[in-house]
């Protein structure tokens, strides 16, 4: 059987932007009160390159560049906390556990760098009962203030429309797929 479309290309992304695009929106947004830019060597710009190594391949345009950089400059807690759907995850059973055992393990000492993070997240899931959303939601709600619902919903709705494909394929009747849909069979 032939699939519908051919198979995308594992392209890496394109990094549109460049370290002066970094600093330019840390100004305008009022997160970086130095005037003018960096010299070639100094430590800002050095920051500014990595930043823009590290998100740049992630936003579409100068506005999600901006939204990215926001995660790490700007942390409201009251705000994050205002919203319904952030309450629920830091109500679950756990996720007061989970937040601060991932302080500690920070406050433990050294520098947070991926190998670091992973063994931490490693050791949290030894020292915890806790797995999946119950882990990751209020890991994801303290570190980027958002618990990455967004991408889990646009996956099950991908998910549902690849499996009606298939039941077209498959010549089901209408009344069938519905109740298929429905959770009746």
């Amino acid at each position: 059987m032939m699939p519908d479309a051919p198979a995308e290309s594992a392209a890496p992304p394109v990094n549109l932007f460049t370290a002066a695009d970094v600093s330019a929106i840390l100004r305008e947004c009022g997160w970086l009160e130095t005037p003018g830019e960096p010299g070639a060597d100094s430590p800002l710009r050095v920051w500014c390159a990595r930043a823009c190594d590290l998100l740049g391949s992630h936003a579409a345009d100068r506005a999600a560049l901006a939204a990215l950089l926001a995660l790490v400059f700007r942390y409201d807690a009251v705000a994050l906390l205002s919203d319904v759907a952030n309450q629920a995850v830091i109500l679950r059973t756990g996720a007061r556990e989970v937040i601060r055992e991932l302080a500690n393990r920070v406050l433990d000492g050294g520098d947070v760098d991926s190998d670091r993070f992973k063994d931490i997240i490693e050791g949290m899931k030894a020292a915890l009962p806790y797995r999946g959303r119950l882990l990751f939601q209020p890991l994801r709600l303290a570190l980027a203030g958002r618990t990455g619902e967004a991408r889990l919903r646009a996956a099950r709705e991908r998910h549902a429309r690849a499996h009606a494909r298939i039941l077209r394929r498959a010549g089901l009747s209408a009344a069938l797929r519905m109740r298929i849909k429905m959770g009746e069979l």
